[in-house]
């Protein structure tokens, strides 16, 4: 008989990719029958997800749907979109402990949860504003006091995000040139994951692992490193454009950001300063990359999968 794993945020980026990666895949949809969680179930996405598996509705909102939502489940994917807000912190903190609990209430047997490397801790304190990933460390360390066996999905920066209708992509200037603005040197190297189509690959190889194996382990998922000026000569190659690298004083920087500039300066100065992952993470990527089951998307056979974004 079927194990039913239940896979939140399954009509987004991650838990999209979990839902197809697992269906898709002989071994695993031989084992496992997917339950899709979302809180839209009549969007056009959970329409598109009813005709190959069960789409139910939960939102963290309404305890009492999470609940619902996990009754006979034996395998979760869980993940969410980074909270906003003077509190986010400890919005996102209370509010995944509460998920986590019910999960453990409903007799959930392994727990995947999305989580992030913490800023603040790595650096000693010096980079304490990144609320977005902090708030997911601290949740995955209250998972681990949970008795619940449990391991810990951490995904590299998104290739999704140059996308130029996302926040913080190149911007096209009036000379017809794209400019990326950062506030560090353009040799700085970032972990990147296509994860719309490569989440699947590493949960899937999470949940193919054994438990005694893969129980408490954090995968940090990236298809490599790379610096802007590499990112920048991949994107002039897949347009034809002229992408420019402009640096910015580190205040200058902070004070041109919309929202959260002394959360985005930090993320960025904590990329400078420490990488993605720590101090080794370039050694940590290579090491959980083989975690991964199948071959890994790279920036530029992404960009080749994701043609006309800069037309």
């Amino acid at each position: 008989m079927s194990q039913v794993l239940a896979v939140f945020g399954a009509t987004g980026q991650q838990g999209g990719s979990v839902v197809k990666f697992v269906r898709d895949d002989l071994e695993l949809s031989s084992k496992y029958k997917i339950r899709a969680i979302t809180r839209h179930v009549d969007s056009d996405k959970a329409k598109a997800l009813k005709s190959h598996v069960e789409v139910v509705r939960a939102d963290f909102a309404d305890l009492a749907s999470v609940g619902k939502a996990l009754e006979g489940v034996n395998a979760v994917f869980l993940m969410n979109a980074p909270y906003l807000g003077d509190n986010a912190f400890e919005d996102e903190l209370q509010s995944l402990k509460k998920i986590a609990d019910i999960a453990l209430e409903k007799g959930v047997e392994f727990l995947i949860y999305s989580s992030l490397p913490s800023p603040a801790k790595i650096s000693n304190g010096k980079y304490k504003t990144i609320a977005a990933f902090d708030a997911k460390a601290e949740v995955e360390a209250y998972i681990r006091t949970l008795p619940i066996r449990s391991a810990f999905y951490r995904p590299a920066s998104f290739m999704e995000n140059l996308n130029p209708s996302t926040f913080l992509a190149p911007v096209k200037s009036e000379d017809g040139t794209w400019v990326i603005t950062r506030p560090h040197p353009p040799t700085v190297r970032y972990s990147l994951i296509a994860a719309a189509m490569d989440t699947g690959k590493f949960v899937g190889g999470m949940l193919a692992a054994p438990l005694d194996e893969m129980s408490g382990r954090a995968i940090s998922a990236a298809q490599g490193l790379y610096s802007l000026k590499e990112i920048m000569a991949s994107l002039e190659k897949a347009t034809g454009k002229t992408f420019v690298y402009k640096q910015m004083p580190v205040e200058e920087f902070r004070a041109s950001m919309p929202f959260a500039g002394d959360m985005f300066t930090d993320v960025f100065g904590y990329y400078e300063e420490f990488g993605y992952f720590g101090p080794d993470t370039e050694k940590i990527i290579e090491e959980d990359r083989k975690v991964a089951k199948g071959t890994l998307t790279s920036l530029d056979e992404w960009l080749a999968a994701n043609p006309g974004m800069y037309d």
